[in-house]
């Protein structure tokens, strides 16, 4: 069989990620490779950690790109900080808080659960019985930006109670990053991971992580070996640590840094606050749309992730179809719901490069469409017009 170049249909992705990349993004990864250990390449290095410092609002020495996906950023947050026997807290509200509780498990950590239901944001109450009754807990983790449900938790003040109580914090804030409030320094985070793929625009492929000054004592003072070679904080800082020369450690991905590069670029031209208030002005233009029809939200108004927007599916209307049809009819991505949300929910993203007028009125007219076809029960013929008020009114 003779296999033909591929050429990827264009989409337009307004799911939980990845988001659509903007143009000045895939040309910088088309620039010439060049070498992991160049002196051109270190220099980039040194601004990307500059750059993504803004991104996280640190600064934190230890702020870099891991070289693998959101799920190595948190493997590398587990696998520095947890040692076997450690207590960690974990707070779950949806799919995510899970795969922590697994890494919490796979370090030899014990870890206490602290659930909440799904479509809620963390209650601060429930961790601070959590810590009462288990004196001894060394971690608490939880999600700040629930990708499964589209709730946002309170990071400032869980971080504060989990510091009352003597223990160190991890953060999820893969679909957070650049596009919701977060402020690693003002609120005290210890390790944060994140995403390239989301609100950064950037493509699949990399983890920017930031780890304190606390949380650096305690991986340099581990009793136990890293469990993973490859991401070994003590390790890996001897090539992404500071000044000219580096230790070699592994190739690093060239083109997709160049990739990280330029999004984080876009990043600081806009400004982190502008960037936030971009998403929340079109989650509400996207919100006024949906509820217009009579479609309904999982997540309170006051938890609300602006860029990942869980919508109950109307009654009789069948999940799979839909959205096989937004993809067929209008090249539209939107996502499907997981876990126990799975056929219940949409998942609609405004992320990034992704979030703008035009995204959110092609996604309302295009919804109206096939919810008529499929024979939904909604108010039809309203939904563009409710988006472009509050968009003329913003």
């Amino acid at each position: 069989m003779t296999v033909g170049s591929f050429h990827p249909p264009q989409r337009t992705l307004m799911g939980p990620g990845p988001s659509d990349v903007n143009p000045r993004i895939l040309e910088a990864m088309s620039r010439p490779t060049i070498g992991h250990l160049d002196p051109a390449f270190i220099g980039m290095m040194d601004e990307v950690k500059g750059l993504l410092k803004y991104a996280f609002q640190t600064e934190n020495e230890l702020t870099m790109p891991v070289s693998a996906p959101g799920s190595a950023g948190m493997e590398t947050c587990f696998t520095n900080l947890v040692e076997p026997g450690d207590k960690v807290i974990v707070c779950q509200n949806g799919v995510f808080g899970g795969r922590m509780k697994e890494n919490v498990e796979r370090c030899g950590g014990v870890a206490v659960m602290v659930e909440d239901k799904w479509g809620d944001a963390v209650d601060p109450q429930k961790l601070e019985d959590a810590l009462k009754a288990n004196s001894d807990t060394k971690i608490v983790a939880f999600v700040h930006a629930e990708t499964s449900t589209g709730a946002q938790s309170d990071a400032k003040t869980l971080v504060k109670i989990a510091h009352q109580y003597g223990c160190l914090t991890i953060v999820d804030a893969v679909t957070s990053l650049g596009g919701t409030e977060v402020k690693v320094d003002e609120w005290k985070i210890d390790a944060i991971y994140s995403g390239t793929q989301k609100c950064l625009s950037c493509t699949p492929g990399l983890s920017p992580v930031s780890f304190s000054e606390a949380a650096l004592e305690k991986i340099r003072n581990r009793q136990t070996r890293v469990q993973s070679w490859f991401l070994d904080l003590n390790l890996v800082m001897g090539y992404w640590g500071s000044g000219g020369k580096r230790a070699y450690h592994h190739t690093a991905p060239v083109n997709a840094l160049y990739g990280l590069h330029e999004a984080l670029v876009i990043l600081q031209d806009e400004g982190i606050e502008n960037s936030w208030a971009r998403h929340q002005k079109h989650h509400l233009a996207l919100c006024a749309g949906l509820e217009s029809m009579g479609l309904s939200f999982v997540v309170d108004e006051a938890h609300r992730l602006p860029q990942l927007n869980a919508v109950t599916i109307p009654d009789g209307v069948d999940d799979a179809a839909v959205r096989a049809a937004l993809l067929r009819d209008y090249s539209l991505e939107i996502g499907a719901g997981l876990g126990v949300m799975a056929g219940k929910v949409w998942r609609i993203g405004l992320m990034g490069h992704a979030c703008n007028s035009r995204n959110v009125l092609l996604c309302l007219a295009a919804l109206e469409d096939v919810l008529g076809r499929v024979g939904a029960n909604y108010e039809r013929g309203v939904a563009v017009g409710a988006a472009e008020r509050v968009l003329a009114a913003a």
